[in-house]
């Protein structure tokens, strides 16, 4: 729906893989065989310094790809062998980015834990080579330095980066259901502490250049240039390039010490940390943390502390083995799969495959200066994009821009944007009341109230004004495109564009196209989108697209569970322990019990009896008294202005007592409430795929991990039916349906799945 809540998770990628240089005795590792020309790592000799340059010419990132890690091999080889080389210098040619990790195939290549196991200890000798280097090497760091990319760049003796907002080091295999697995578990903590160590590993997040050089994590810090003769990146590079060289001589001879003296305040810190108790409470504290908010689904942190705790109190040695050993296990863990399927299905996701569009979108009107139209126009003038915002009032346009302001404003804070940019990036943004500007439009987007006539109205006058090429998109979350449509001159540049709430923070867009709607206008909208910054689904029309069509139902049991007793506090804690980042009560608040309501009746008008579930009437009765969810103040529970916690509004407990039913003995089980929910939704999930609403299953997983929450550690509607097993899957529906009715009789795609265990919706 529009109004979904966020999902939780927001995964960052980066892609793996740990088999590395390998065969360096003495000074040199083992030479390739390949005599072929290098393309990927080039050298030179600075005085006496070594420059080794990485730049993949097939790709807009550097990964230590097999081409990398051989060029790397014989490159290394030759400067740990020629004596007159001093120290070196690794830095990447490539604008924005260092390393950005490494090619994750090889690990799902691999057929046991043993062999990922020797893959990740093969990393983990080879960065012992980079760390106990004969000559001093110097990592200049611009751009993304993730995953493996990092735990090269630790492994060097000295770290200078670039303070470009582009420049981020970061540890994201946690977000692959991984651990660091070429050492980073052992030399992070060495390296920024304990607390430090954890916080990067547990929550894969990026970590900025000055931040990174106050943590230890490195040496010196570079500013980025202007433009000048040459473009700002390249100069950038070069400036990087000349300092790190410079202190690769100084360190060399003894200039430039590797380590400084700490201050008293830090030899008294880590002489605190280093206390048997303090780890110990440490320890307790984040495996706390990790079970309150994984509820034991995700099993990548628990094996880092493990990893890490074993390092720390037994010893380098046991910590390598531990890493090694974990980083096996993981990798043929389910919830691995799953997040790796994500990871994949998001980079396919990121791609228009309608291709370029015959006239670029520079100038988007929006329609509607709400929540969702304010939304959409922040992360629109953010890219650059200059946008028109209308409203029929004043207010409504104060209020707008007043909430894309507080957006950037809080990125300000946050020390993301200069306050100069944020002024800068706000110059994209024009409001107004009527249609002037809309001439020069080349997309308009309508955020205006779920009611058809209005939609009509606002589409008829849009089209009196604005060019021919000028596309109108929807943002409805649940009526049919066609049906919107109906009232254009234009239907082929007719477009759904579902945006979901908050949409600076939300990653889905689901775009809807009609059988007359254009590949152009396909094309088109696919780009703005991914210039927007989101990941996009497109999907066939009709009542509730794809994402309201499968969250309807789950919502209509949710309410049914709610009458036969079932507390939303309760129903929350089994829907979060399932993995659902947010409770079904909670979820209906977020979305807004009035929204839940109104699709409610008009998908039960459209499907009939199978989208039924608990009574709507509890919903519209709530509704009357106020109770709209959280904008209101008041849903399932009560919301409070600046407090977190919430408690359950016992007002709504007594609509539920009036509209109470039995709930029957043998399938209300915490398991079987679970299931009744998880089931109404991956069974709509299949049946979108067979009636072609969905193009394929990836993105049917995209669209229900990132649009409405669906549980990551299962990777998804398609990718859990090929877990557990469709024929489980309908036997268990078949007890609900036995009780329920075709509310949970299963669709024939998920039938045919069951009577062929060989056939998977994922190969």
């Amino acid at each position: 729906m529009a109004a979904s809540v966020s999902a939780g998770v927001f995964f960052r990628f980066a892609t793996f893989k740990y088999r590395f240089l390998s065969g360096h005795g003495n000074r040199c590792l083992s030479v390739s065989s390949s005599l072929a020309a290098r393309t990927h790592v080039s050298y030179e000799l600075k005085d006496d310094v070594a420059v080794i340059r990485l730049n993949d010419p097939t790709s807009k990132v550097n990964t230590l790809s097999v081409q990398m890690q051989s060029e790397l091999t014989e490159v290394m080889s030759k400067i740990w062998s020629n004596n007159a080389v001093k120290s070196a210098v690794l830095i990447s040619s490539k604008p924005g980015c260092f390393i950005a990790g490494a090619d994750i195939n090889m690990i799902q290549a691999a057929k046991s834990s043993e062999e990922v196991t020797r893959l990740s200890q093969e990393g983990q000798k080879m960065f012992e080579k980079i760390e106990k280097s004969p000559i001093p090497i110097v990592a200049a760091i611009n751009g993304s330095c993730l995953g493996g990319g990092l735990e090269f760049a630790i492994a060097c003796q000295y770290r200078v980066a670039t303070k470009s907002r582009k420049t981020i080091l970061g540890t994201p295999e946690v977000m692959l259901g991984l651990l660091p697995g070429a050492g980073g578990t052992q030399r992070l903590p060495q390296m920024v502490g304990l607390p430090g160590a954890f916080d990067m590993m547990l929550t894969g997040r990026n970590i900025r250049a000055d931040k990174a050089k106050k943590m230890g994590l490195v040496h010196q810090l570079v500013d980025p240039l202007g433009p000048g003769l040459k473009p700002a990146e390249e100069r950038t590079i070069e400036y990087l390039e000349e300092v790190a060289v410079g202190v690769a001589k100084g360190i060399a001879n003894k200039k430039i010490p590797l380590t400084k003296e700490k201050s008293l305040m830090q030899k008294l810190q880590d002489a605190v940390m280093g206390l048997g108790p303090v780890k110990k409470k440490i320890y307790k504290t984040v495996s706390e943390k990790v079970q309150k908010q994984t509820k034991g689904l995700y099993p990548a942190p628990v094996k880092i502390i493990e990893s890490i705790k074993t390092g720390v109190e037994q010893g380098t040695e046991a910590g390598y083995l531990a890493e090694a050993e974990n980083f096996g296990k993981l990798a043929i863990t389910s919830e691995s799969k799953a997040l790796i399927g994500l990871y994949h299905g998001q980079v396919a996701c990121k791609k228009n495959r309608f291709g370029t569009p015959e006239k670029e979108v520079k100038t988007l009107a929006i329609l509607g200066a709400g929540l969702m139209g304010a939304g959409i126009a922040q992360v629109s003038i953010d890219k650059g994009l200059n946008t028109i915002l209308k409203d029929t009032t004043v207010e409504g346009i104060s209020r707008g821009e007043d909430q894309v302001y507080k957006g950037l404003n809080t990125k300000v804070k946050k020390r993301a944007l200069t306050s100069f940019e944020r002024d800068a990036t706000l110059s994209n943004l024009s409001g107004q009341l009527n249609y002037t500007s809309f001439h020069s439009a080349d997309m308009v987007i309508e955020a205006v109230f779920e009611d058809i006539n209005i939609k009509h109205k606002v589409l008829k006058e849009v089209e009196a004004i604005i060019p021919p090429h000028c596309i109108f998109a929807t943002n409805t979350s649940a009526l049919p495109i066609k049906d919107i449509a109906a009232a254009s001159k234009r239907p082929e540049k007719v477009v759904g564009m579902h945006y979901f709430s908050p949409v600076d923070k939300m990653q889905l867009l689901e775009i809807i196209s009609t059988d007359k709607t254009s590949k152009d206008t396909l094309a088109s909208a696919v780009s703005v989108g991914l210039k927007q910054g989101k990941i996009i689904i497109v999907v066939g029309d009709g009542p509730g697209f794809y994402t309201t069509r499968c969250l309807a139902p789950m919502l209509a049991e949710a309410v049914r569970v709610l009458q036969e007793g079932v507390g939303p506090k309760r129903l929350d804690t089994l829907t979060t322990a399932f993995g659902f980042p947010v409770g079904a009560a909670t979820l209906a608040d977020e979305v807004g019990i009035d929204v839940a309501a109104h699709v409610a009746e008009d998908l039960g008008k459209a499907f009939g009896s199978r989208f039924g579930g608990g009574n709507v009437e509890v919903l519209k009765t709530m509704v009357e008294k106020g109770f709209k969810g959280r904008k209101s103040g008041k849903g399932c529970f009560i919301y409070r202005k600046g407090k977190k916690d919430k408690s359950v509004n016992p007002d709504a407990e007594e609509i539920l007592k009036k509209y109470k039913v039995s709930a029957p003995p043998a399938i209300s089980s915490d398991s079987d409430i679970q299931y009744r929910l998880v089931s109404r939704f991956v069974n709509e999930a299949v049946l979108c795929l067979q009636e072609g609403i969905l193009n394929n299953p990836v993105e049917g997983d995209i669209g229900a991990v990132f649009g409405l929450g669906f549980p990551p550690c299962l990777g998804g509607p398609f990718r859990f039916v090929d877990s557990i097993g469709a024929e489980c899957l309908v036997s268990t529906m078949r007890r609900f349906e036995d009780v329920y009715g075709n509310q949970f009789t299963p669709c024939q795609l998920l039938l045919d799945h069951a009577k062929d265990p060989s056939k998977k919706f994922h190969t």
